[in-house]
């Protein structure tokens, strides 16, 4: 149930504004019935960039500390 606090609006504005909650009520319930959101693609993983542990520390790590190509 809608209900006006102040003002008078006009039957036009009313219906406005009854058609705005409508269409946002019916795009809400829509959307909640859409399908599920995809896994991320292996492609993105971190792992796939990084494949070995990282460096550790040690008199030449300086040298492990490049991403190989």
């Amino acid at each position: 149930m809608i209900k006006v606090v102040r003002g008078n609006p006009t039957p036009e504005e009313l219906a406005a504004a009854l058609a705005v909650v409508r269409a946002r009520a019916a795009a809400a319930a829509a959307g909640a019935a859409g399908p599920a959101p995809r896994p991320a693609d292996a492609w993105s993983a971190p792992a796939r960039i990084a494949r070995s542990l990282p460096p550790s520390p040690g008199p030449r790590s300086w040298t492990r500390s490049y991403w190989p190509a």
